[in-house]
């Protein structure tokens, strides 16, 4: 998903200590410019828990779900079920006040009239905006679930395909073929899940209502842009709930950065053009940073006793550093480059595997700022070209937490004064570093990982 918005459904650390994955990091709501990608429509739901209660709210949608009804879950007073009701009782207005703002940019009166005419909210997009999913996924069974033989083989088909493509789009860009591939294989199943909302109707009802008006206006208007310019027809512009489209899931607002026309027609078609799909995702990856001729990162043992304390993005060190300190590949090959520079992901804590990420691993991360998601992306780059499963066992005897429990678990780390947040039940940076500093005060392994075990020892048990 070509970079998610800040804030929606968040996703403070989009995988948690306990390598448990919420819904909302591994459908990710959104971060800087992108929201939830094509993985929601992936797995449409398996990793939510039940849905709100559908009320006597009006159908919307064109028959779909419903809205709830309901408050949303943040407690944000614009998702209160008043605010959200009069704001869309005042959406047409809304709609009709953003023409300025338009012809700022070019859109021209006719088109605005022609793309917004008939246009109404979509108010099941609150309920998807605001959701606490119960259930959750651990890292382990995100990558079973998107690294998978069937996958593989399709993305094997069009990395066939697509050879000339891929060459043109390597040679010019510099960035990997193989995790261009796996971001079309991960995103949408290669085009065959890229959602079917209307991105002008879920933009412009995000723009409208809700909690992240000013982020969506941008998006709502950029949409506009694009149509407006000729690039994608209204029913090509059709995706995720938050505005996300195409077979690797741009926001109105990235295509504009690094959508690029790679066949020359004079258009940025995205969606159904491979051509022009390639080289927009590489040019994505090259202008955050992509480092030519590197991989994301390396499997690595890690060894007893080890300080996880060190397991921190803010604490990279050179490869042949991390080498003193006891860690190596787990293929038992050397690293080929001791003076890159890396920092340690333990995703599941002292009990399974350690990975040493590079600069790509963070380009990937611009991408979509979740953490399993980065790490799925490079290990399904790595088994297309060739590459083994990860070598070191997950630890999957441990259970996922409740929603109710990881809330317990804050609340309690917050009792004994190691979290200074609000607890949510969502787990992030703040959460990871509170369970560390718990952990490193009862003389465990300060790995971060949430584990039931974890959790009775701050009951007291």
């Amino acid at each position: 998903m070509m970079q998610t918005m800040a804030g929606l459904a968040k996703r403070a650390g989009f995988l948690t200590g306990a390598a448990m994955v919420t819904a909302a990091s591994l459908l990710p709501a959104c971060a800087h410019a992108q929201a939830q990608n094509g993985l929601s429509n992936l797995f449409g739901g398996i990793f939510s828990g039940a849905n709100p209660a559908p009320s006597q709210a009006p159908p919307v949608n064109g028959g779909a779900q419903p809205w709830s009804g309901e408050d949303g879950a943040s407690g944000h007073p614009l998702m209160t079920a008043a605010a959200i009701r009069e704001a869309a009782g005042n959406f047409s207005n809304c709609v009709a006040a953003m023409w300025p703002d338009a012809a700022r940019r070019g859109i021209t009166q006719e088109n605005f009239q022609r793309f917004t005419a008939g246009l109404g909210p979509d108010l099941r997009i609150m309920d998807l905006m605001d959701s606490q999913p119960e259930f959750t996924k651990s890292i382990w069974d995100y990558l079973d679930i998107l690294v998978n033989d069937n996958r593989l083989a399709k993305g094997r088909e069009i990395l066939a395909k697509y050879k000339a493509q891929f060459d043109a789009t390597e040679r010019a860009t510099g960035v990997d073929r193989y995790i261009i591939a796996s971001i079309w294989g991960i995103e949408s199943n290669y085009s065959t899940q890229m959602g079917d909302r209307s991105v002008l109707q879920s933009t412009a009802t995000l723009a409208c209502i809700g909690r992240r008006q000013a982020y969506f206006k941008d998006e709502f208007l950029s949409a506009l842009e694009i149509l407006n310019r000729g690039d994608l027809r209204p029913e090509q512009l059709r995706g995720s709930w938050a505005g996300a489209f195409g077979p690797t899931q741009f926001m109105p607002t990235a295509f504009k950065r690094f959508a690029v026309d790679g066949d020359g027609d004079g258009r940025r078609d995205v969606v159904d053009n491979p051509t022009d799909l390639i080289a927009s995702t590489a040019n994505n990856l090259k202008k955050d940073g992509w480092q030519p001729g590197q991989t994301w990162g390396y499997e690595v043992a890690v060894p007893q006793g080890f300080n996880y304390m060190l397991a921190d993005r803010a604490k990279a060190m050179t490869i042949a550093q991390w080498e003193k300190l006891g860690l190596k590949r787990a293929t038992g090959q050397p690293f080929p480059h001791p003076a890159e520079k890396a920092y340690l992901l333990a995703p599941a804590g002292a009990q399974g595997p350690g990975f040493l990420m590079l600069q790509n691993y963070r380009v990937i991360m611009k991408y979509n700022p979740a953490e399993a998601y980065a790490l799925a992306i490079g290990h399904f780059a790595d088994r297309l070209r060739g590459g083994q499963p990860f070598v070191q066992p997950w630890p999957r005897q441990e259970r996922e937490l409740a929603r109710t429990e990881r809330l317990e678990l804050q609340q309690l780390l917050a009792q004994r004064g190691f979290y200074k947040g609000t607890p949510d039940g969502q787990f992030g940076g703040q959460t990871r570093e509170a369970l560390r500093n718990f952990q490193a005060s009862i003389g465990v392994p300060a790995d971060g990982f949430a584990s039931s075990d974890v959790l009775d020892r701050l009951r007291g048990r």
